[in-house]
């Protein structure tokens, strides 16, 4: 049996996959409007399936149950707006977790909505 190796890129090594990628198969970027719409349409398509996995709602016969292919083609096209951008997403990242961290020390600790 052949054992599955590990793929763990950071961020910049994902965009610069997804840059490869692009430039190997995918002709050039689309534009950045038409990827926004893109990007729209794949949260459109993770938020289905997590509605009929997670909620009310049921699947219908053929339809993609893992959430996990929605997100990934969700990661892809925020890569590529932010190849696009030139967005370095580690960078951006970082300083969103820092101000996350800093704006939110105490707010969930003491929201009584959160506490079990």
């Amino acid at each position: 049996m052949e054992e599955k190796q590990a793929f763990s890129p950071t961020l910049a090594e994902a965009q610069r996959l997804v840059d490869d990628w692009i430039k190997t198969y995918g002709v050039r970027y689309f534009s950045e409007l038409t990827n926004m719409a893109c990007l729209t349409e794949e949260v459109g398509e993770l938020a289905r399936v997590m509605s009929r996995k997670y909620g009310d709602q049921s699947f219908k016969a053929g339809e993609n149950t893992d959430p996990s292919e929605e997100m990934a083609d969700v990661l892809w096209v925020l890569l590529c707006l932010a190849n696009q951008t030139g967005t370095d997403l580690s960078e951006a990242f970082r300083r969103s977790l820092e101000k996350k961290t800093k704006r939110d020390a105490t707010r969930h600790l003491n929201n009584p909505k959160l506490s079990h």
